[in-house]
């Protein structure tokens, strides 16, 4: 259905909600904006999504319908924003960062947020969107850009910073094949950045980081002499998996990684 009318007062109140157009809006909002109590701003927040001017995303947060919507049973306008307002602090990172920068032509379906928040639900689905929430520690907040979408503020990792996670974690870049293809995008497209990726990675604190860049670019870019000496000298003691997610049958002792077979036959001369 599309929105129906609304009283003078109750249609200058949410003209004043919706003023600066926040992407999200909660009780908490409501009441500092309009001068309400919380019980009667979540009151006044349900009859305006009843009235059709706003969404239900989950309990206590909604989101403005588009006036142009046919229907209240839209999609989020921007998942970006939604994110930064309902999982800060956080940003966003992994592949959805990769994508961002151009580093990968994966389509990836989910957004994935790095928050220090621990959620008991870490694949929300919202209003159609799916995110994937990683939980990370507010010292790990480095490395990190600033974006507006609309007008709201959100952070998102910096192509270096990007890669360094996914080194991490392979697995928010959908496995070390696909980071290993976005790192060549890095080398080539970000050439200036190269030098920050150790910097990250003597940040982040993770040996394995070290490893598996240091096997990466001695295996696909062995070029990159400088970068290979920093992992190098900075290998940590112990072994770790190339891709956790993968069988690893293969020890390379220079680098202290673990590889697949078929990663081997897949290096580069």
């Amino acid at each position: 259905m599309k929105p129906v009318g609304l009283s003078a007062t109750s249609r200058s109140q949410l003209s004043r909600l919706l003023r600066d157009s926040p992407s999200v809006v909660t009780p908490s909002e409501v009441a500092t904006v309009l001068g309400l109590t919380p019980a009667l701003a979540a009151r006044r927040l349900a009859t305006w999504a009843r009235a059709g001017w706003l969404v239900r995303i989950r309990r206590g947060t909604y989101v403005p319908v588009p006036i142009e919507s046919e229907s209240p049973d839209i999609a989020l306008e921007d998942p970006w924003a939604i994110a930064a307002a309902m999982f800060e602090p956080c940003y966003i990172g992994g592949w959805s960062a990769a994508e961002h920068w151009g580093l990968t032509e994966q389509i990836f379906s989910a957004l994935c947020v790095l928050t220090t928040k621990r959620p008991r639900d870490r694949k929300p689905v919202l209003r159609k969107t799916k995110f994937e929430l990683r939980t990370v520690s507010p010292s790990h907040f480095v490395g990190l850009k600033t974006v507006w979408r609309g007008g709201t503020r959100v952070k998102v990792s910096d192509p270096a910073r990007t890669l360094i996670d996914m080194l991490a974690d392979p697995t928010l870049g959908g496995g070390i094949r696909h980071v290993g293809d976005m790192l060549a995008s890095l080398l080539k497209e970000y050439s200036k950045e190269t030098a920050r990726l150790t910097d990250y990675a003597a940040s982040l604190g993770v040996g394995a980081v070290y490893k598996r860049l240091g096997y990466l670019l001695q295996r696909d870019h062995p070029d990159q002499s400088a970068l290979i000496a920093t992992c190098q000298t900075n290998l940590s003691s112990g072994y770790a998996k190339l891709d956790p997610g993968l069988p690893s049958d293969r020890l390379i002792t220079a680098w202290r990684v673990w590889v697949s077979a078929s990663e081997l036959r897949e290096a580069k001369p």
